[in-house]
């Protein structure tokens, strides 16, 4: 336990030394919802989105920004510079279990996460007048599992990739793949119902999200009978599971 705190310490400060980690994991979100907030259009309520505004309904996918980021991008590039330095080689000699490198990597990411959910939250409630989640319980519970979802994926490339510019390449197919179902390139409302419903089940669950945040953006966004959000709970959990149990298994430490 002392040798795992010890090496959660360092990775938080290396963590705060990586500027534009801090800024497009942590910050990012934040800006980018108040930077679209600023548009007049969307801050004014459509019949497309059952009287809300397009800024309402779009907030969960600003922060699932962030949370890709980190969890598919950082976190990998990361692990896979040690890889490639031969900082783990070093670790492999001591009393280090790969457990451990991992698990320090998952508490400096919730970490961060959690920071930035709370500084947009509260931006967006103060600046754009976003209400706060509705259910703050299953908001919580969609988050956390979702975001352990996103990071068991994450740490299976973490796992095996050999170099940091091949964890960059991975990571920015996973962004993209994993933002196009989140909506950021095409608002999940113009979706097809096809593409929506494969959304639903793709970590983080973004689906799950909307409608702790807000009832009424989940089912715009949702597809013709949607599907309950407990089992999307539970398929984003079994994702979590899986991935991190194949990716302790995987772990190379060169």
């Amino acid at each position: 336990m002392r040798a795992l705190l010890k090496m959660v310490e360092v990775e938080t400060k290396l963590f705060l030394r990586d500027s534009a980690t801090v800024m497009f994991g942590v910050l990012f979100p934040a800006a980018l919802l108040l930077g679209l907030g600023a548009i007049p259009a969307l801050r004014e309520a459509s019949p497309e989105t059952g009287g809300l505004r397009s800024i309402d309904v779009w907030a969960p996918t600003a922060l699932v920004f962030g949370m890709v980021m980190i969890a598919v991008q950082h976190v990998p590039a990361v692990i896979a510079t040690y890889r490639e330095r031969g900082i783990l080689r070093r670790l492999s000699t001591t009393p280090a279990h790969p457990r451990s490198v991992l698990l320090a990597q998952m508490i400096v990411a919730f970490a961060s996460v959690f920071v930035s959910a709370a500084l947009m939250i509260f931006l967006a409630w103060a600046v754009l007048d976003i209400a706060p989640p509705e259910r703050p319980l299953e908001f919580l519970v969609a988050f956390v599992v979702g975001y352990a979802a996103l990071l068991g994926l994450g740490m299976m490339s973490a796992a095996v990739v050999r170099t940091s510019s091949a964890a960059n390449q991975i990571g920015t197919l996973l962004f993209v793949a994993l933002m196009f179902f989140g909506g950021a390139f095409l608002p999940r409302v113009l979706m097809p119902d096809l593409l929506r419903e494969v959304g639903e089940f793709v970590p983080p669950g973004l689906q799950a999200l909307t409608a702790a945040w807000s009832a009424e953006a989940g089912e715009i966004t949702a597809t013709a009978g949607g599907q309950p959000f407990w089992l999307q709970i539970a398929i984003m959990a079994g994702i979590a599971v899986i991935a991190s149990a194949i990716a302790a298994k995987l772990f190379r430490w060169e």
